[in-house]
């Protein structure tokens, strides 16, 4: 029973297939200039969107590297960098210390190291001076 259904199946969508394909052609018979302007259209829509996103798009931004030469300069170490990002996180004393397992008191004396290395005052003096070193991201 299911295979009869089947052929029935498949002689419908043949037959709906071909009368279609004759309206299709019919179609483009009588319709072949607004085709080509349509396909001639699209070609420079593609055209358009290529330049757009390969010739005239901005060039990627060089990723972070953290300015070794500034870090050699100042000689910051590598415990006092992780301080600093974590200043510029805006985290404080009390939460890097919890978050690298060290004392408070650790913590504080690593920071004012920082302050003296970047010849600031404030947090924020000190982040603004790694930001513009490209020390921090």
């Amino acid at each position: 029973m299911w295979k009869r259904v089947a052929g029935y199946g498949v002689f419908l969508a043949a037959g709906t297939f071909a009368l279609q394909w004759l309206d299709y052609q019919r179609l483009v018979q009588s319709n072949w200039g607004d085709i080509a302007i349509f396909l001639v259209a699209a070609a420079f829509l593609g055209l358009g969107l290529y330049i757009g996103a390969r010739v005239i798009a901005s060039p990627r931004a060089a990723p972070f590297d953290g300015n070794p030469r500034a870090l050699a300069s100042l000689g910051i170490s590598p415990r006092e960098l992780t301080i600093l990002h974590e200043l510029a996180a805006g985290r404080s004393n009390k939460e890097i210390a919890a978050n690298l397992n060290v004392s408070p008191n650790t913590v504080k004396t690593h920071v004012a190291k920082v302050y003296e290395k970047l010849d600031a005052k404030r947090r924020t003096d000190a982040i603004k001076k790694a930001r513009e070193l490209g020390i921090v991201p």
